[in-house]
């Protein structure tokens, strides 16, 4: 047996363990702001849908049911400003997809799918599950004419850094894509979460012209909605493309429980726990960002999502080490590409105890 797994990178957070262990052997435990798992309680509205439908013995539907198709592709014309017509499927997470989208479209051996510089892992794994070759590059004109090109992803507001990508760079990575016949695929989970700055779709009037052709946009209810451990996520774009997926994943059994279809309907018609959690969060990045700073870091974009893209010039294990040894776990730059090597990733997502708790220990002088 050829293992697959020998084709991919070590798991990132598997090298994190050390850290792990050091930061919580600190007294009062450790401050875990490594990864960006909801804490919060799921909103009371979508526990009621999962309980109202939890007597769901047949089997649901890959494509969704009509309320939650309908509910996507309003919840995509409102918050993605979009006026086109949009196919919607409804995936089980965002991250199967990303791992699989580009299996599932039928990229493979020869090809070779563009990702950003720094970026989450996953695009690179999806890329190397398929069989592809995989590029780094923020820059189309660095790309040249490379005719292998099959797909690019481009993620705003960007996970590691908070980078959000104006509509006129989102403009020219389309009108690139469509001359070549490459597939934009754009991650936007944290779209709604703009701080400094507004994020803009993919799906975007002012992107498209109103025309979704060879563009999808991946979308997640993990933060948003607290709903990460349901394994809510959606895809909207491009009609053809999303039977093309839709054809696949009906042969492959990927497919949203029934209960969890009724919970995401009741999470995107409902604004008001997405506003509390907002505020939740705006809080706590105050907090951090604050303690950062007097800390002697650096905060590099960071004006949207859902993290703080920290550094204090020097390798990024050095500044994991320096933070353990206070209780507190960050993730290393070196996880999202070679080009961070010298920035962590603090996550907002820990309670308003814990974010306090940080503060306070990254008062202490950073002497060692």
């Amino acid at each position: 047996m050829n293992a697959r797994s020998s084709a991919l990178p070590d798991f990132p957070w598997d090298l994190l363990e050390p850290a792990k262990a050091k930061a919580a052997a600190y007294p009062d435990g450790i401050v875990d702001l490594s990864v960006g798992t909801p804490v919060d309680p799921v909103p009371p509205v979508v526990r009621q849908a999962i309980a109202d439908n939890s007597d769901t013995p047949g089997y649901p539907l890959t494509a969704g049911t009509p309320a939650l198709r309908d509910a996507i592709g309003g919840w995509l014309a409102r918050h993605g400003r979009t006026s086109a017509e949009l196919g919607v499927l409804p995936t089980i997470g965002s991250k199967e997809l990303v791992a699989w989208l580009p299996t599932l479209l039928g990229v493979g051996p020869g090809d070779r799918v563009v990702i950003p510089s720094v970026c989450y892992p996953t695009y690179e794994v999806g890329a190397r599950l398929a069989g592809a070759e995989v590029i780094r590059s923020d820059s189309l004109t660095a790309l040249g004419p490379d005719r292998r090109i099959a797909m690019i992803w481009i993620n705003s507001p960007s996970n590691p850094t908070g980078r959000v990508l104006p509509v006129e760079h989102l403009r020219k990575v389309v009108t690139w894509a469509r001359e070549r016949g490459v597939t934009v695929v754009s991650d936007e989970c944290y779209l709604t979460l703009g701080w400094e700055s507004t994020p803009v779709s993919i799906l975007d009037d002012r992107v498209t012209d109103g025309d979704p052709t060879g563009v999808i946009a991946v979308h997640s209810l993990s933060k948003r909605s607290n709903l990460a451990g349901y394994r809510a996520g959606f895809v909207g774009g491009d009609k053809a493309i999303i039977r093309e997926l839709l054809a696949v994943r009906k042969h492959a059994g990927m497919i949203v429980p029934a209960p969890v279809q009724a919970a995401m309907v009741a999470a995107l018609t409902d604004e008001t726990h997405v506003d509390e959690q907002r505020a939740r969060y705006a809080a706590r990045r105050d907090v951090l960002r604050t303690a950062l700073v007097k800390a002697g870091f650096e905060i590099s974009h960071s004006e949207a999502g859902l993290y703080l893209w920290a550094t204090r010039d020097e390798e990024c294990w050095a500044t994991v080490d320096r933070l353990a040894a206070r209780g507190i776990l960050a993730a290393p730059g070196a996880f999202y590409g070679p080009s961070a090597a010298r920035h962590v990733r603090v996550a907002l997502t820990a309670s308003d105890e814990r974010v306090s708790a940080a503060a306070d220990r990254l008062a202490e002088p950073f002497t060692d």
